[in-house]
């Protein structure tokens, strides 16, 4: 009996999640919380006195390195599994989440002549502050490589790798000379565990700009002087694709983790998108629909499409063959705590204030409440790629009750859903079945089934609870021969439940009617037709 681990690195805690290599039998999970969670307010002691900005999110590195050691522990102890039958590794994280590193490799936050720079920090995913740096290599972009912004649905995201760099490089200069890399935290992990630097054709093109090969020197120069030379001097890793080996644990890799020197380890991806291969989906014109904290939305497929407002589209990205395509709305688990936290009668985001609110919402019909939501409460990814909306509910009146408000909330995030699904098919792509996987996707029926009525597709959902980690273990089974590809991995190792979520006609007209009022909305306060959210923003700052 051969087995594969899966570690996947999310916001708050990483999971690690033991399966056998033959089927993809799930026979261990264990969670480890990370011991300093995201830091937003001021750096962790002894600095404690470094207050940080709004819009900030930063994680302390060696966190991640204590919750893999522990989450390899806690599977093989729960399995009663010998870590000499573990014959892969496969990793994947979230992202843009990047940091500085030294020569060695040594994060430059734990340097005494550092450490009190919140730019030595890991920058996490959702940190927002680098939006002008962004908005500037945009413009740079439409006017010397419109054919490259494309890819990225038109405008580079304060998310990613550059536009973190370059806001780096032109507030915190001498960070920026003291970084001999700026590494994916994916990465970096992988580096720590099998001292090869290299880096993921996953993260780099999606987040990177990295098309087999980043920007010219010419183009980084117009983003800034000081980034001329970033790629040679800071970005020089080969890039691997995915379903390769990355390397094997060398003796300090293995004594971390646990697990025997020379065990394969997967190139990593973006803990996203390990969920396709995860949900058993290695083929052209399903969408995937990761329902987490956020919803991400991939699909791949054979052609190359220019799609506005999409995150990205990568070659081989994924599933190698495929072109895949990501978008996402950046908030959905997030909306609905804050919804049962705000409106239930405990005043908690519990099971007991979501079972209310659910209950209430689900003995309403489509258009009952008279209620409208814009569904930006962490701002806009897809089509609008703008962290600056907000949002947006329409139609209240003193009868309006907390599971109208909820109901609204939920079908808001459908509405957004569409209008990504619209958005590809106008160029051209197809999209017929959604496969849904995360922790929302597996909690309320009500939400699976507005999406379905609202896109008009059927939905169904993955097997595991654990997509991200065992797209991960599944990738690291490839790397260790157990499986020849990805696509036959993930055939043989995952899956989907048999129920399917299917649109119901009778709620067909008066969803339409509803998303045609959403359109009307989402073109006012998102493409000119007002500013008020923005206005409001910069009051509340002020």
């Amino acid at each position: 009996m051969s087995y594969t681990l899966g570690i996947d690195f999310g916001t708050e805690s990483a999971r690690g999640l033991l399966v056998r290599t033959e089927n993809g039998d799930e026979v261990a999970s264990a969670v480890a919380h990370y011991s300093h969670g995201v830091i937003e307010d001021h750096l962790p002691p002894p600095d404690a006195d470094v207050r940080l900005p709004s819009r900030w999110a930063l994680q302390h590195p060696l966190d991640y390195l204590e919750a893999l050691g522990a989450v390899v522990l806690g599977v093989l102890s729960q399995a009663r599994v010998d870590s000499r039958e573990v014959i892969g590794l496969g990793i994947d994280f979230t992202s843009c989440t990047v940091l500085p590193v030294d020569h060695d490799g040594m994060p430059l936050c734990i340097r005494d002549d550092c450490r009190r720079n919140p730019h030595a920090w890991v920058k996490l995913w959702k940190q927002h502050s680098a939006q002008e740096e962004a908005d500037k290599i945009s413009r740079v972009l439409a006017e010397r490589a419109p054919e490259l912004l494309q890819q990225y649905g038109g405008r580079i995201s304060s998310e990613w790798l550059f536009p973190k760099i370059l806001e780096t490089a032109e507030i915190a200069p001498c960070v920026y000379e003291a970084a001999s890399a700026f590494v994916e935290a994916a990465d970096w992990i992988v580096w720590r565990l099998t001292g090869e630097r290299v880096r993921s054709a996953c993260t780099c093109g999606f987040k990177g700009m990295w098309r087999g090969e980043y920007p010219s020197e010419e183009i980084l120069e117009e983003f800034s002087p000081a980034l001329r030379n970033v790629v040679r001097d800071k970005l020089s890793e080969s890039v691997l694709p995915v379903g390769r080996r990355a390397g094997v644990l060398n003796e300090d890799g293995a004594e971390l983790c646990g697990l025997r020197p020379g065990t394969p380890v997967a190139v990593p991806l973006i803990d996203a998108h390990a969920s396709v291969p995860g949900c058993g989906v290695a083929d052209a014109g399903r969408m995937v629909m990761i329902m987490g904290t956020s919803i991400c939305h991939i699909l791949l497929s054979p052609d190359l499409k220019p799609v506005p407002g999409i995150a990205g589209v990568v070659e081989d990205g994924i599933v190698p063959g495929f072109y895949a395509y990501e978008a996402g709305q950046p908030s959905l688990g997030d909306a609905l705590a804050w919804t049962t936290r705000t409106l239930g009668r405990s005043g908690r985001a519990d099971d007991e204030a979501f079972e209310e609110l659910e209950g209430g919402a689900s003995r309403l019909t489509p258009g009952e409440s008279g209620l409208l939501a814009l569904d930006w409460w962490n701002g806009n990814r897809s089509v609008l790629d703008d962290s600056d909306l907000s949002g947006l509910i329409l139609g209240l009146t003193l009868e309006t009750s907390p599971s109208a408000i909820y109901r609204a909330i939920l079908e808001g995030s459908a509405f957004g859903t569409r209008t990504i699904i619209e958005s590809m098919e106008a160029v051209g792509l197809t999209i017929g079945e959604i496969v849904a996987c995360g922790g929302v996707a597996g909690k309320s029926p009500l939400l699976m089934q507005i999406f379905a009525d609202v896109t008009g597709r059927e939905i169904r959902v993955a097997r595991s609870r654990y997509t991200s980690a065992l797209g991960s273990a599944i990738c690291g089974t490839v790397a260790a021969g157990a499986h020849e590809s990805l696509g036959e991995a993930a055939g043989a190792m995952a899956g989907l439940r048999d129920e399917c979520y299917r649109p119901a006609a009778r709620h067909r007209r008066v969803y339409d009617a509803l998303y045609d009022e959403y359109g009307k909305l989402y073109d006012h306060f998102g493409r000119g037709g007002s500013d008020v959210m923005k206005r409001l923003k910069s009051i509340g700052r002020a």
